[in-house]
């Protein structure tokens, strides 16, 4: 599958499309302001040690200083962490560091309200198919490849290809390697260029580490455009076109050090319209924030995004069909099933996915629209599991979280129903105020009871809802006023007592 890769920059935001037979089918964002610290690597000061917590706070330069606790000091042996029982670990912190260290650490949790961010000694990169360990000899693998052939198979690769490294670089083996998932189907030529990156990188960072000053940023993981080059480029990407003539002279020396292979596919894009309306864009993302996804046929999607999981309910709409009714049905889950696996990438959805097809009948239809499925979902750089039709005759499947969401991105929870999707109608809040105003008045003996309340609230007691609000007033021997506040939002009342 051809590919094309847009980047549209701006000083605030950066957004990247991935497009395949000219429709996008992956969007990427990140605004400077909103850009977390997790990764970043520092020179560090100790500032204080804290013997009590068998802690340290550590000034990299930030408005507030790090936490480093005594289990995330790297250990000679290469170990990050050390259990609890080993000698090692009952070597008290403050024999360990001392204030006015300085120290090369490694954030690995961004700041929280008051909170400063948390720290470790042990630092990693991260590449496209590895992670690099520098102070660390051990070649691990994802838990997550497949059987232990295909791990031990994997292994003997990396362990010829770090020699072969090593051989040409002249010198003796040092730090270690993890596989990550997404270098199950690597090559060796993938695997080599990302011990080659690594490794680059890391000598960098340390010959910046020897003459810094404490506070000193000496690592940051790359932006966006920078991650296009190393993660996002293979085979099957023609070009990759960015709209800013800086940030293109900028990936160019860039991909020119450290992804050379991408360097002659980049593009600088000189077009008078948006590089993003070449494909209609910002109209297919406004669609990707829509709960309800329109099929050509006339069919439709209801996507549901909830914390624990995402149901996608597949319906034949306006869609007759030409024949029968069971090949209508097959032919809308036929495209639902194509339609889903580019949302799922377009959204960016991931965890548990609950799929409810329009029930089928035949069961070789049912086999060629999971086959379908899966075929569409084979194109998704992220890992994907289909188990196939439950008894319920629901299709259940998990897609790996790799960041947030787009809705995650571009939305916050509504504040007038917090995130519900629905708010309560207009009588239903009536009704509540009628049954405050009656508890308040067996408490309290004021004049005269005010209900300020939105327009809509204000009207319906007004007119459908008068005649009980003239009974509850004279129940309780009190008139009630009404009075309209236009900020307020439908389920929001006040009841003043006067």
């Amino acid at each position: 599958m051809q590919q094309d890769i847009l980047i549209n920059w701006s000083p605030q935001e950066t957004r990247v499309a991935i497009i395949e037979n000219g429709a996008v089918q992956e969007l990427h964002m990140e605004r400077p302001l909103e850009r977390g610290l997790v990764g970043n690597v520092y020179l560090g000061k100790v500032s204080r040690v804290l013997p009590g917590m068998q802690s340290a706070f550590i000034d990299i330069g930030l408005e507030r200083a790090a936490f480093l606790h005594v289990a995330d000091l790297h250990r000679e042996d290469g170990s990050a962490r050390p259990h609890a029982r080993s000698a090692e670990a009952q070597v008290p912190i403050e024999k360990r560091v001392h204030e006015g260290q300085t120290l090369m650490v490694q954030v690995i949790k961004d700041p929280i309200g008051t909170k400063g961010a948390r720290l470790s000694t042990q630092v990693s990169v991260a590449g496209r198919m590895l992670v690099f360990l520098p102070q660390d000899d051990h070649l691990g693998i994802s838990q997550k490849i497949g059987s232990p052939e295909l791990r031990e198979q994997l292994r003997e690769r990396m362990l010829r290809l770090i020699g072969e490294a090593d051989a040409r670089e002249g010198r003796q083996r040092s730090g270690g390697f993890i596989l990550r998932t997404n270098a199950e189907d690597a090559s060796d030529e993938e695997l080599a260029i990302d011990i080659a990156y690594l490794r680059k990188t890391w000598g960098t960072i340390r010959e910046q580490g020897i003459k810094a000053a404490p506070g000193t940023l000496l690592y940051q993981e790359l932006n966006l455009a920078q991650r296009v080059l190393r993660d996002l480029v293979n085979e099957q990407v023609q070009s990759i076109r960015i709209d800013s003539l800086i940030q293109f002279d900028a990936l160019k020396e860039f991909g020119a050090e450290f992804t050379p292979n991408a360097v002659d596919k980049l593009q600088h894009y000189k077009g008078e319209r948006p590089i993003f309306d070449l494909y209609n864009i910002d109209t297919e993302v406004e669609r990707a924030l829509a709960r309800r996804v329109d099929l050509k046929s006339g069919g439709y999607l209801i996507v549901d995004q909830t914390e624990a999981l995402t149901t996608i309910d597949v319906n034949t709409g306006g869609y007759v069909g030409a024949r029968n009714f069971d090949d209508t049905i097959f032919k809308t889950n036929l495209e639902a099933a194509q339609a889903i696996a580019r949302q799922l990438r377009l959204r960016n959805l991931g965890g548990i996915i609950i799929i409810d097809f329009i029930d089928m009948l035949r069961e070789d239809h049912r086999d060629n629209v999971l086959s379908e499925l899966r075929k569409q979902l084979s194109r998704d750089r992220t890992k994907v599991t289909v188990s196939g039709f439950s008894p319920l005759g629901l299709v259940e499947m998990t897609r790996k979280r790799t960041r947030e969401s787009l809705a995650q991105m571009l939305c916050e929870p509504c504040p007038t129903c917090t995130g519900r999707g629905q708010v309560k109608t207009a009588r239903t809040v009536c009704y509540n105020i009628l049954r405050e105003i009656l508890r308040e008045a067996r408490q309290f003996n004021p004049r005269e009871f005010r209900v300020v309340a939105s327009a809509a609230v204000v009207e319906m007691l007004l007119d459908e809802e008068s005649a009980h609000l003239a009974g509850l007033s004279d129940f309780i021997g009190k008139p009630v006023s009404l009075q309209t506040e236009p900020s307020m939002s439908p389920e929001q009342y006040d009841i003043v007592l006067l």
